[in-house]
Order: C-alpha cells, then structure tokens, then sequence
C-alpha cells in the first residue's frame, strides 16, 4: 500500500461526514473499510479535541512526509495518527502503563481484527508508543518518523514553515484547533494524572508538574543511588 498524496480514483464513500476523497491540503483521507472504521472509533470515544487533533496529525504527517518525498503506507500512518492518543479517552485509559501504550496496544487489536499482521501491525504500535520520544522515531520507518512529525507539528510547532501557510490554513479550516494549547494540556493532565508514575523520563512529567499540586517527578539520579546495589 505505498503512498501518493492524493492517488488513485475516488471510491464511493459512506455517509460519515468525515469520510470523504476531496482532498485536504492535497492530502486523501484513506477511503478503505478500516480506515472508515478507525475513524468511526476514534469519533465514537473521543472528544472532538482529540478527534481533530489525530485527524490534523495524519494531515501534517502525510505532508511532512510528500516534503521529504518519503514512501509511505497512508493506511497505517492514518491508522497511526488516528489512534496515538486513544490513552487519554476514558474507554482506553489505563493506570498501570503510560499512555502511548494504551493506544499502541488498542491499535495493534484493531489492525489484527482487520488481517493487518505481522511487521506492519507492529510498525504502527512502534508509532504510536514511541510519539513522545524525541529524535529516535525520526530514523524509523516512514510510517514511525511521520506519526512523530504530525504530532510535533500540531502539539509543538515543529516544522511549522516546512509546509506552506495555505496547507495550514486548508488542514485548519478542515479541522479547527480552538483555544488548542490550553485544551490539549487539559486533556494530557486529565489522561494522566492518575498514573504518575508512568511520566518518569518523559514529557509528560511536565505536564504534571504544572497542572497537579504535589506532584513531584522521578529522578534518574534518585534511582541510581537509591537502588539495591551496595556501592
């Protein structure tokens, strides 16, 4: 299933008013039964912060990827924005594993209901998993390196002039970002606040800081010294 932005002829769509062939900013929505199914899932669980931001995720992935001519599978890179925050809806939270593995897990169960295996089911649980480890998931495959790029773009501003003001424009009139910054957060704090544990040696634990009184982040140094070793 490798990637042009917009191949292929249109295919008949179903009524799901998110499910369309007119492109945005250039990009194709995938117009495949799994697509239309991971797109229904996410709509149905999350809100429509969350629902926005995975859809605007797959859009600056697949355009940070056209810019840096990659090949890529728009499937499993949608299949990838899609789910990266499933962690943070109430269906799919859990407190005893950080969230990037929430969704990388819920993902893999879904890709595996729809004959998606081996490598490719786990090149996308590796994208979503691995969203918030900065640099490593840039020198994986397309699929990995983009689902990273999409979330920069939209969470951080990274790579905001590698695309032109009027892609921006098209993704954000597709998918609006109200009020986004101060949104998002919110969503971070309340999908994680209570697993605090699971933000030791990653961003998240800035979130936490700022947002949950008393919370107090890991050391790598405390751990080092306070282990069991008896030097």
């Amino acid at each position: 299933m490798p990637a042009s932005l917009a191949a292929g002829p249109p295919r008949k769509l179903s009524q799901n008013p998110f499910s369309r062939t007119e492109p945005i900013a250039g990009v194709r929505i995938p117009d495949s039964v799994l697509a239309r199914e991971a797109t229904e899932l996410v709509r149905e669980v999350g809100p429509p912060l969350l629902f926005d931001h995975a859809r605007r995720v797959f859009l600056f992935g697949a355009l940070r990827g056209a810019e840096r001519k990659l090949e890529f599978d728009p499937e499993l890179l949608y299949v990838g924005a899609m789910f990266h925050d499933l962690g943070l809806t109430e269906r799919f939270r859990r407190t005893d594993q950080r969230f990037e593995i929430d969704g990388a897990d819920e993902a893999r169960r879904f890709l595996l209901s729809h004959g998606v295996t081996g490598e490719p089911a786990e090149r996308v649980w590796t994208a979503i998993a691995l969203h918030t480890t900065p640099e490593i998931p840039l020198r994986m495959a397309p699929e990995i390196a983009l689902v990273t790029r999409g979330v920069e773009l939209d969470v951080l501003g990274v790579g905001y002039h590698a695309i032109s003001d009027e892609q921006r424009a098209a993704v954000v009139a597709a998918h609006p970002r109200p009020d986004f910054k101060n949104r998002i957060l919110a969503a971070f704090t309340e999908g994680i606040k209570d697993r605090p544990d699971s933000t030791f040696g990653n961003v998240k634990a800035d979130v936490l800081a700022h947002f949950v009184p008393g919370f107090r982040r890991g050391d790598f140094v405390d751990v080092i010294k306070g282990s069991d070793w008896p030097e």
